[in-house]
């Protein structure tokens, strides 16, 4: 019984232990459920191909995954990051992620490890090695041709019709706008050359006569004309309201002042202008036919009150004349400005007329370089000059002379140095500038060229060249003498508190002899167009003087 109990102690025992640790083992895979894991598709590629680097994520569809963007997989580039492939198995999501990856040097890098968040965790991938292989090119079996010589091409025909389509819409353009101009100054012209109130009111009279709306019974329009004829040589001539007064109202007015002594009417003339617009008024506004007898009397007593309204009108006293004659004189002086402003108008539509046309066919650039200039271009055009400079003679062609500058020695640079001359065109900070010195060695040995080159470049950054990046390769003269190289960009240093946010390239070419270096050094900013060829001009040009030691030529 005892040995039993013992059995079943540690039965329990055991049976306890399996739950405490089947819990534990639970809770740990509940808690931990997420699984990451990364591969790559190949670890060696060629040059600017690509290889995929896969991440998958087994998780719960509560957690919020988040995945590495941007360039996180430096010194290889990301050339795509894929769409996130889900699928569901199991109760989890299965989410997988794929980059492109590239490189564009050969070698052997190293793929880092990529963070991923799950509910704010961070989980890490594997770190892989990548091989970036050279393109192999097997030149014993590729043919090797010469470079063709250059060879000069016929401009292409000019194309009228192009140059149809931009001039004759803007011709078309130009005729609109002068019709235009032309038309307003006419109307403008005609509205300022009115007649005087009295002359415009019989003529307007003798026109209406000459019309034949009494003949086809138009009753409302020959006495809507034969109002207005007398209201408005009235408005002229007596009271500039007129125009705007009901019939009740200019009897009123015209009434007014004649009471008040302002102007001499007679009283007839009043009652017999009232009876005429009172029966215009019927007629106009009734639909009163009046008969034809009836409408010319009313028209002849029209005339009669304007002929004695004229005669009642005072002479204009002189100071009236002279403000007369000084409103012509500005009347005139008026039009003579709008005559120049039309002027100047029709010149400038002309000169852009012409720009474009001129733009169109030869280009918009050259345009713009005939009108404000372009330096670079005039010094890519111009005649250029070659020549030797310094001694060993560094031969050279440039669109100018290069001019000596004197140059200050330290010490050091005096005991080892014979002679040296700097030319220089132009300053660090212009489009253009060339620097070319020789130097002429103390003591006859060769000289590192590599050191040089470094010095060259300490002394270049003195002179206010920062941030300057720099690239290093051989170089040879068509003659085949050969040299040293460095090429790049750096922005120049004005002063202490100003750099230029522009660019600057520049090339740095060292030679050496037994006893003697020289230096070549052209800087430009680009400008898409000339710039770069004058460089390439300028460096294809350099040659060297060879010196001869004890009938040898170095």
């Amino acid at each position: 019984m005892e040995k039993y109990a013992i059995q079943h102690r540690k039965f329990s025992s055991k049976v306890h232990h399996t739950i405490v640790l089947s819990f534990l083992f639970s809770l740990f895979s509940f808690v931990t459920f997420a699984q990451v894991s990364s591969s790559i598709d190949s670890t060696s590629i060629k040059i600017g191909a690509e290889a995929k680097f896969t991440v998958e994520v087994t998780a719960d569809s509560t957690d919020l995954v988040i995945f590495p963007e941007g360039q996180t997989f430096l010194p290889l580039e990301v050339i795509e990051s894929y769409k996130v492939d889900t699928t569901y198995e199991e109760s989890k999501y299965r989410l997988i992620k794929k980059y492109g990856l590239t490189q564009f040097d050969s070698g052997r890098y190293t793929i880092p490890k990529q963070k991923i968040y799950i509910n704010e965790k961070i989980f890490e991938t594997d770190s892989f090695s990548l091989e970036v292989r050279d393109v192999i090119v097997d030149t014993t079996k590729q043919k090797m041709f010469d470079i063709k010589p250059a060879i000069e091409v016929d401009s292409p025909p000019f194309d009228y019709i192009q140059l149809l389509y931009w001039l004759v819409p803007l011709l078309l353009l130009a005729v609109l706008v002068g019709y235009l101009l032309f038309r307003r100054k006419k109307i403008k012209e005609a509205r300022e050359e009115k007649l005087p109130p009295y002359e415009e009111a019989i003529t307007a009279l003798h026109q209406l006569d000459n019309s034949e709306l009494l003949k086809h019974h138009k009753s409302k329009e020959y006495y809507s004309q034969l109002t207005d004829i007398v209201k408005r040589y009235l408005d002229r001539e007596v009271d500039d309201t007129v125009l705007e007064k009901t019939t009740d109202e200019l009897i009123e007015r015209l009434q007014l002042l004649k009471d008040g002594g302002s102007f001499d009417f007679d009283a007839e003339n009043i009652r017999e202008l009232q009876q005429i617009l009172r029966r215009a008024d019927l007629v106009k506004f009734a639909k009163m036919q009046q008969e034809e007898g009836q409408a010319r009397a009313d028209r002849n007593t029209i005339e009669e009150i304007i002929n004695e309204t004229h005669e009642a009108v005072p002479e204009p006293t002189e100071e009236e004349l002279l403000q007369n004659e000084l409103y012509l004189e500005e009347l005139r002086k008026k039009k003579q400005r709008n005559k120049w402003i039309l002027g100047a108008i029709g010149l400038v539509s002309v000169v852009l007329i012409s720009a474009l046309v001129y733009g169109s066919v030869t280009g918009f650039d050259n345009l713009k370089d005939q009108v404000f200039g372009n330096e670079m271009r005039d010094l890519s055009e111009g005649k250029w000059i070659k020549s030797e400079y310094g001694n060993p003679a560094v031969i050279i062609e440039t669109p100018e002379v290069l001019v000596r500058v004197p140059i200050a020695e330290t010490g050091n640079e005096s005991m080892l140095i014979k002679d040296k001359s700097v030319f220089v065109f132009g300053q660090l900070s212009d489009p253009l500038y060339i620097n070319v010195s020789s130097t002429s060695l103390q003591q006859e040995k060769p000289v590192d060229l590599d050191k040089a080159l470094d010095e060259s470049l300490v002394q270049f950054e003195q002179s206010g060249a920062t941030n300057l990046l720099v690239k290093r390769e051989d170089f040879e003269t068509e003659s085949g003498i050969k040299g040293l190289k460095a090429f790049g960009k750096f922005n120049v240093k004005v002063n202490d508190n100003e750099v230029l946010k522009n660019d600057s390239y520049y090339e740095l070419i060292l030679f050496s002899q037994e006893a003697g270096l020289q230096q070549v050094i052209v800087v430009y900013q680009e400008d898409g167009r000339f710039a770069e060829a004058i460089k390439n001009r300028i460096i294809r040009s350099v040659e060297i003087e060879v010196q001869q030691t004890q009938g040898t030529e170095k």
